[in-house]
């Protein structure tokens, strides 16, 4: 890796000859600008202008813009004439626990090198004091022409320092949060707890840039004269209405893409079923379970064609399908006899016994009369 800067690292009286590289790089696809009628590439020139001539590189210099528009010019002798002490030593003040550092404050991150032999054990000195303090040194270091600050921290056997943002450079976030106030019930709580144990942890080099992937795919198949491909969009879905449906839906999605969901996987999906209604009299239920499920077993098919299904204690009713007048089919609910109407009914049924014993008797009698006498009932 090429350094960016040669120095040392102030730790007390302790100097620490040390080179600095970038710790990342930027895997973007950049892009030109071009004239669209004859594809030629657009450049920018530098152009004076009080003389509109272009100016090169070597006849360019550094100027502050005042309030009223002038220019006041700034050489590199005036800069150097500075008392910028940090100009070449990453000057350590203070150790402080890591947890003290705002990430906003995170710019840029390096990679701090022994710079020779004889750094090697002053390097191994601080690196090793970091490690067992569990500590993060806080520096200032100069680059580029300003002052910065940075954060010194143990990166394997490697010593890494993250450029700092100055706190007054952090904006504060007054008129950032929600107006109104919001109420978030237990219950949405508890399914986006859910929903964050289920996505669980993830291992950060399986992440990758899918639209860089497919910018490349896209400028690949363009040079080579091919059809441009069309990859599947996404369902963005809509606007969401329903929080605590979305919530459970999110569950039960991210179970199935994981792999299934553990022991409560059927409770947490028959929840979802409970949120779309069964739309065929033999279709199946929510969560892709067959009709012999355990679940499925507590169904039925009514004298008049429908199909009954209770989850839990709550019974569902799914209509079939199919044109023509549709017909009640509707069970009147058996109402509990009051007390003085229990006794009526049964002295009812004692009355339609007798009355049925007669009837039977007058019938016998009638039919012995008939064989005695050589004629019926006239």
């Amino acid at each position: 890796m090429r350094s960016l800067w040669n120095g040392a690292i102030s730790f007390g009286l302790v100097s620490i000859p040390v080179k600095l590289m970038n710790a990342t790089e930027n895997h973007g696809i950049s892009f030109r600008q071009i004239h669209l009628t004859d594809g030629g590439r657009i450049r920018y020139r530098k152009v004076c202008e009080i003389d509109d001539e272009e100016v090169a590189s070597a006849e360019t210099g550094k100027a502050y813009e005042d309030v009223d528009g002038s220019m006041i010019p700034i050489t590199d002798e005036d800069l150097a004439s500075l008392p910028l002490h940090t100009a070449k030593t990453i000057e350590i003040v203070a150790f402080v626990p890591a947890e003290v550092i705002d990430p906003l404050q995170m710019e840029a991150a390096y990679y701090l090198c022994a710079n020779g032999v004889p750094a090697t054990k002053p390097y191994t000195l601080l690196r090793e004091a970091l490690n067992r303090s569990g500590k993060v040194a806080l520096a200032k270091f100069a680059l580029r022409g300003r002052e910065r600050l940075g954060m010194l921290r143990v990166m394997g056997d490697v010593i890494a320092m993250h450029g700092l943002l100055w706190p007054d450079e952090i904006r504060s976030p007054e008129g950032v949060a929600p107006d109104g106030n919001v109420t978030v019930r237990d219950a949405e709580l508890d399914l986006a707890d859910a929903l964050m144990n289920t996505l669980g942890d993830v291992d950060l080099d399986t992440l990758h840039d899918d639209f860089r992937e497919a910018v490349e795919e896209l400028v690949a198949a363009k040079a080579a004269g091919e059809a441009v491909p069309q990859p599947e969009r996404p369902d963005e879905g809509g606007q969401v209405i329903d929080l605590l449906a979305a919530l459970e839906k999110s569950v039960s999605a991210a179970k199935k893409e994981r792999g299934g969901g553990g022991a409560d996987g059927g409770a947490e999906s028959e929840r979802v079923a409970d949120v779309h209604p069964i739309k065929g009299a033999g279709s199946r239920g929510s969560g892709g379970r067959s009709s012999s499920s355990p679940r499925s077993a507590a169904s039925r098919t009514t004298p008049t064609g429908k199909r009954v299904t209770r989850s839990g204690t709550a019974a569902k009713k799914a209509e079939p399908k199919g044109g023509g007048a549709k017909k009640s089919t509707s069970t009147p609910a058996k109402a509990t006899p009051a007390k003085g109407t229990a006794g009526k009914s049964t002295a009812a049924k004692g009355t339609a016994a007798k009355t049925g014993a007669k009837k039977a008797g007058a019938k016998k009698a009638t039919a012995r009369k008939s064989a005695a006498g050589g004629r019926g009932p006239g």
